[in-house]
């Protein structure tokens, strides 16, 4: 068929309109991680981040029409990205807390966990309330943390504070802590991919069941209802669950 000057302009600027969407739809997220927390963020020997929180990530940009970028960010820094607007989101085992809500905004929860205890195979250390008056190890600013203030007094001098759960647990290790706290996930992995550490896990009937989200800027709704939307998607068509499975085994 014949088209004539207008058809044709029609059809450019149809085009245009096409080409202006798919790269409106293709927007790119820098995303936060503190990539020393296996097997939810770590770095492979690419120096990529690879992990649970990344598979979910990716999972959900898929369904929602936009990429992700990650950035290796320091956990005592990783919040003030959002509010300095160099990074838009934060997936990195975030719990959602309501200290932490009054500064930024969260997705649905995509992740449940709880504390955990993590001590040397002879330790008889049994429940949470035998760690008074041991040095105990936690990552700085997580819950893990919180748990150990709430025990043992926020200006204990028996908490001792890491930049990440695997190097508290090295300190186990060396004998300098009795005893670390931090996420089950994290220690689980640990413990089962270090057997030669002869570390064991103490579970407490005290701790709360604990949920992770992904962290926006606050009155970023419309990211977060965007967020929200591709979670619901992979557990609806079972793409949360494989992904799960591939990390924890069930």
């Amino acid at each position: 068929m014949k088209r004539t000057p207008f058809s044709f302009l029609a059809t450019a600027l149809l085009a245009g309109l096409m080409f202006n969407t798919s790269a409106q739809a293709a927007k790119t997220y820098q995303v936060a991680t503190d990539a020393a927390y296996a097997p939810f963020e770590s770095l492979n020997e690419k120096k990529e981040a690879v992990g649970f929180d990344m598979d979910i990530m990716q999972a959900i940009a898929a369904k929602g029409g936009f990429q992700v970028k990650f950035i290796n960010t320091p956990w005592e820094g990783i919040f003030a990205s959002l509010n300095t607007g160099d990074r838009d989101m934060v997936i990195s085992a975030v719990t959602i807390t309501p200290e932490r809500k009054q500064s930024m905004d969260f997705s649905e929860p995509y992740f449940e966990a709880k504390q955990l205890i993590a001590v040397g195979q002879s330790s008889k250390v049994t429940k949470l309330a035998d760690l008074k008056g041991k040095k105990v190890g936690v990552q700085t600013g997580t819950t893990g943390d919180e748990v150990a203030q709430k025990l043992l007094g926020k200006t204990s001098p028996n908490i001792k504070r890491f930049e990440s759960t695997p190097l508290a647990i090295k300190e186990l290790q060396n004998g300098g802590i009795d005893a670390v706290i931090a996420d089950n996930g994290v220690v689980i992995n640990f413990v089962a991919n270090n057997p030669s550490a002869k570390l064991k896990t103490i579970d407490d009937a005290t701790f709360a069941k604990e949920y992770y989200g992904i962290a926006v800027k606050k009155g970023n709704k419309a990211l977060v209802e965007q967020l929200n939307k591709g979670i619901a998607a992979i557990k609806a068509d079972g793409t949360y669950d494989k992904i799960y499975k591939k990390y924890f085994g069930k």
